[in-house]
């Protein structure tokens, strides 16, 4: 059998052969790469390869590697967390700062302090089919406008209020908060001033915070930039949730004067501040800093709402968020109903003016995006509404009819008139 007439298995098993009976030709010493490390500028490599490809038979290229320099850096000074971006004691210094306020918000209920790996709360004994109610969120972009302004005191007070103000519209008490505070750089004064605002926003909502997490992430985030989040759990009695169900026609709706735009739109704030070209700091809006007005802490209406339910027969609370009259309202109608609002019943607070007329943004787009100075809605019938508002108004909150409820098959589920 001559060399044409071999199967290609047996060629190939013949080149192998051949390359390791000529391992001569592998002494000869290449160029090693010069390529450094991706990221690492300048950087020594931990390793340099070499490789080269050589022809050792008609049917077989190999390839072969060569590793240098798998040395132990015994040389160099010793690496710790803290090289690495990440400060272990300003976080414990951060944790010495706000143990005081934190414990001002302890409720009986809970059952230890900081620094467990958990915290422990009992259920309220006042309850006889205590449902737990929960819900997170966060302050969205109005973040950037208060570190570009270094404005850090309200922010916490904001994160608290989105929490807790989407808990109670169900009829819920909040019970405890935990919060989430993420950051390239940690800067203490920072950071306290945050968590000093949602300790301030737990004391206004009668809830605990109970625990926290504070992230030092460098390269996730730029320098000090920060980001937090919040996380809420309350609790109401089985019977008497509140879900919109009992919503019926001839319903009064009972608006909340709200703080200004709360913690939704910043984008668009943000963008009509741009394009204006205006300086939040300097441009003054019925004689105080635009900055003041847009920064204004939201409002948490928690107390105010409990009182409420514990009085008058409460069918539906709606809290204006993302998303506006068009999409909060109808989250709490039943088939067949429809807001109708009342849109000469109040008049626009200066700051949603403003955005407007900047901006030139329609008025459908001002309803979808900004509370437009009703923070919460809220529906039960019409002989309790002039007990509801009495009660409201006593506490300090604006109140008043804001408009009624409506039989109706529309697709269209608000209307502004």
């Amino acid at each position: 059998m001559n060399g044409l007439s071999r199967p290609p298995v047996v060629n190939q098993v013949l080149d192998i052969l051949f390359f390791f009976t000529n391992r001569e030709i592998f002494k000869q010493r290449p160029k090693p790469c010069q390529k450094k490390s991706p990221g690492y500028p300048g950087r020594r490599p931990r390793s340099q390869t070499f490789a080269f490809p050589v022809r050792i038979a008609p049917n077989l290229t190999f390839t072969a590697r060569k590793n240098v320099g798998n040395q132990a850096v015994t040389d160099k000074t010793s690496l710790s967390y803290k090289d690495a971006g990440v400060d272990i004691d300003a976080g414990n210094a951060l944790v010495d700062r706000i143990k005081g306020v934190v414990k001002k918000t302890r409720r009986p209920e809970v059952m230890g302090g900081l620094g467990g790996f958990g915290a422990l709360c009992a259920l309220p004994q006042k309850y006889r089919e205590p449902v737990l109610v929960s819900g997170t969120d966060g302050v969205g972009t109005k973040l950037r406008l208060a570190m570009d302004l270094k404005r850090h005191d309200a922010i916490g007070i904001d994160l608290v209020a989105m929490c807790v103000n989407d808990l109670v519209v169900q009829g819920a008490e909040p019970l405890f908060f935990l919060d989430y505070y993420a950051t390239g750089k940690l800067d203490v004064d920072t950071a306290a001033s945050v968590i000093n605002g949602i300790a301030e926003g737990c004391l206004q909502s009668g809830c605990a915070l109970v625990g926290g997490e504070t992230a030092e992430m460098p390269g996730m985030y730029h320098g000090e930039d920060y980001d937090v989040a919040g996380f809420c759990v309350g609790v109401v009695e089985k019977s008497e949730i509140i879900d919109g169900s009992r919503v019926a026609e001839g319903d009064v709706l009972i608006a909340l004067g709200s703080s200004g735009p709360h913690s939704n739109g910043y984008s668009l704030v943000r963008k009509i501040i741009d394009v204006s070209g205006c300086d939040p700091q300097t441009t003054l809006l019925e004689g105080k800093p635009l900055a003041d007005h847009l920064l204004e802490p939201t409002r948490i209406y928690v107390k105010s709402v409990l009182e409420l339910i514990e009085n008058v027969d409460v069918h539906a609370i709606a809290h204006l968020t993302g998303g506006g009259f068009w999409e909060n309202i109808p989250r709490v109608l039943p088939e067949n109903t429809q807001a109708v609002i009342n849109e000469s019943s109040w008049q626009w607070p200066a700051i949603f003016t403003w955005l407007q007329t900047a901006g030139n943004v329609s008025r459908h787009e001002m309803y979808r995006t900004f509370n437009c100075g009703v923070g919460m809605v809220i529906a039960l019938s019409a002989p309790e509404a002039d007990k509801a508002l009495a009660l409201l108004n006593e506490k300090g909150e604006n109140a008043w009819k804001i408009g009624i409820i409506k039989a109706s098959d529309s697709e269209q589920r608000v209307v502004i008139e």
